[in-house]
């Protein structure tokens, strides 16, 4: 039985040298989504608390990121967040792009798929109340109307 609690110690210590990278590429402060559009305050301050660890280029990676195997997930999560919607990178996207992620961001609040269940299992504070899913499904149609009205298409 000791040897083999010594050759589980070993695997999970050689897996620590498997951490994937963990990255937060530069930001152009013009090109963010604070920066391109009008977010009212109350939405910035969810945005801030519960999407951008994985939909920014600005994730808090704590220290518990850095254990494999959790390192494989969150690392993964991220970069698939980041792929899906980056609000870091908010003014390179067309009005299509733009205008797809936005119906986005309600449906899958009012759903509850987003934030993901293992995010907010381990950061309770960031699962969405019901009023600021209203408040985010609000804001979302108001840009995605102004979006029609003011952009050309590209």
């Amino acid at each position: 039985m000791q040897w083999v609690a010594i050759v589980i110690a070993a695997i999970f210590v050689g897996l620590q040298f498997t951490t994937p990278r963990h990255t937060n590429p530069s930001i152009d402060p013009t090109q963010t989504l604070a920066a391109t559009t009008t977010v009212p305050p109350e939405v910035a301050a969810v945005f801030g608390r519960s999407c951008n660890d994985c939909h920014s280029n600005e994730t808090n990676w704590r220290w518990y990121t850095y254990v494999a195997p959790v390192s494989w997930f969150t690392v993964g999560h991220v970069n698939d967040g980041r792929k899906e919607l980056n609000v870091s990178e908010w003014g390179h996207y067309g009005k299509r792009m733009k205008d797809t992620r936005l119906k986005a961001i309600c449906a899958q609040a009012r759903a509850g798929t987003m934030p993901i269940a293992s995010y907010t299992f381990v950061h309770r504070d960031t699962k969405l109340s019901p009023d600021e899913v209203t408040k985010i499904c609000e804001w979302t149609d108001s840009e995605r109307q102004q979006l029609t009205a003011t952009t050309p298409a590209r």
